[in-house]
C-alpha cells in the first residue's frame, strides 16, 4: 500500500486532478484506491461518488461520539469501488480545521480503514502548508510520498515552493519524499518551460503535464470524473498517463526549495503574472 498526499494552491484543481487520477488508476490499471479528503469543504470525493453528499467524519464525531465513527458509517464506495471518506471540519468560526485532519486520520487508523489489500491511499489536503494540522500527513509519516499540483501562474509556483519548504522540514523525521510536480495547465505563456525549469531547480520532475480541456468542466457538471463521463476522450487518456507515471514512479527526493530571490528571478525571466 502506498500512501500519497496531494498538495497545491487553493483553486489550482488539486481535488479534480486527484479524483481523475484515482478514477484512471482504478479503471485502466485495476488499482484499489482509498481517498481520504482532508479539506473542510469536504469536496475531495464528490466526483467519485456522483455528487452525493457524504456525511463527514467530524460531523459524526460531534453528533454521535467517537464510538459511532465506524468504517460502515463514514466510508462510501463510488466509481470502480473506490473508497471515500471526508474529514470535514469544525463549525464556521469555531475550532481549528487542521486539528480535524489529525483526529480524522487517527480515527481511520484506529478503525483499520487503510487495509492491506489497498494499492493506494490518497490524502487530499487543503491548499498550502499553513499550519501543523494540514502538515500532519507529511509531518507524522502518514503519507510516504507527495505530489504537488501547480501551474505556470506565479502564486501556484510560490505555493509549490512553500510546500517544498514544509517537506524539507519534515522529511528526515517522517521519511516523506516528493514524487514530483503535476502541471494542471492554465494555458499561460511558456508554462511547460517554466515548470520544467522550476522542477529541475528544486531537484524533482514534472511528472505529467495535464493539458487544459473543457471536457473536465463538462464532466464535473455531470458530477463525474472524465474517465467515467467519456473514457474515449483524450483527457481521460491524459489522466491515464498520469496514473501510470505515479504507479511506476521511482524518483522520490527531498526537495531543495528556492530562495525568494531565486524564485523572483525565475518569475521575471518568464514574465509570469498571476
Amino acid at each position: 500500500m502506498r500512501k500519497v498526499a496531494f498538495y497545491g494552491k487553493g483553486g489550482i484543481g488539486k481535488s479534480t486532478t486527484q479524483q481523475n487520477t484515482a478514477a484512471a488508476m482504478a479503471h485502466f490499471y485495476d488499482q484499489k484506491v482509498f481517498i481520504h479528503g482532508c479539506d473542510p469543504k469536504a469536496d475531495s470525493t464528490r466526483l467519485i461518488l456522483g455528487g452525493k453528499p457524504q456525511e463527514t467524519l467530524m460531523d459524526v464525531l460531534r453528533e454521535e461520539g467517537a464510538e459511532k465513527v465506524t468504517k460502515d458509517k463514514v466510508i462510501k464506495r463510488g466509481f470502480h469501488n473506490i473508497q471515500c471518506v471526508e474529514s470535514g471540519g469544525p463549525e464556521p468560526g469555531v475550532g481549528c480545521a487542521g486539528r480535524g485532519v489529525i483526529t480524522a486520520i487517527d480515527l481511520m487508523e484506529t478503525n483499520g480503514a487503510y487495509t492491506d489489500d489497498l494499492d493506494f491511499v490518497f490524502f487530499d489536503v487543503l491548499g498550502d502548508v499553513v499550519c501543523g494540522g494540514f502538515a500532519m500527513p507529511i509531518r507524522d509519516g502518514k503519507a510516504q510520498e507527495v505530489y504537488i499540483v501547480a501551474s505556470g501562474e506565479m502564486m501556484a509556483i510560490y505555493a509549490a515552493n512553500n510546500i517544498c519548504r514544509g517537506l524539507l522540514k519534515y522529511a528526515k523525521q517522517s521519511g516523506v519524499r516528493l514524487g514530483g510536480i503535476i502541471c494542471n495547465s492554465r494555458k499561460v505563456d511558456k508554462e511547460k518551460e517554466f515548470l520544467e525549469e522550476f522542477t529541475a531547480s528544486i531537484g524533482t520532475q514534472m511528472i505529467h503535464f495535464v493539458p487544459r480541456d473543457n471536457i473536465v468542466q463538462r464532466a464535473e457538471f455531470n458530477k463525474k470524473t472524465v474517465v467515467e463521463y467519456d473514457v474515449e476522450e483524450n483527457q481521460a487518456k491524459e489522466y491515464g498517463e498520469l496514473a501510470r507515471k505515479i504507479i511506476e514512479n521511482k524518483n522520490f527526493i527531498i526537495p531543495k526549495p528556492l530562495t525568494m530571490d531565486q524564485l523572483e528571478k525565475m518569475v521575471v525571466k518568464y514574465g509570469i503574472e498571476d
